[in-house]
């Protein structure tokens, strides 16, 4: 069954009879706004975290063969220059 917004009204009209309404609202506020499906968990966060910490290191390597690069040809044509 979907939650819809007149769905979460009903509850939160129930809560309200059942627990006053300062304790319904803060019920109401602690649930998310949309589906339990659409929350992220623990886990979801430690699989983007791994993902991110991959393509991190992946962008470091270029970065660091880059610089060598970089550095291997200006020691080059440094040379080239000096025994021209």
């Amino acid at each position: 069954m979907a939650v819809d917004e007149r769905h979460r009204h009903r509850l939160h009209e129930a809560a309200r009879d059942a627990l006053g309404e300062d304790a319904a609202v803060t019920l109401m506020e602690m649930l998310p706004p949309v589906g339990w499906a659409d929350v992220a968990t623990k886990r979801d966060l430690d699989q983007l975290v791994d993902r991110l910490d991959a393509k991190l290191a992946q962008l470091q390597l270029r970065l660091v063969l880059w610089f060598v690069g970089t550095s291997v040809a200006v020691v080059g044509a440094t040379g080239l220059i000096r025994f021209a």
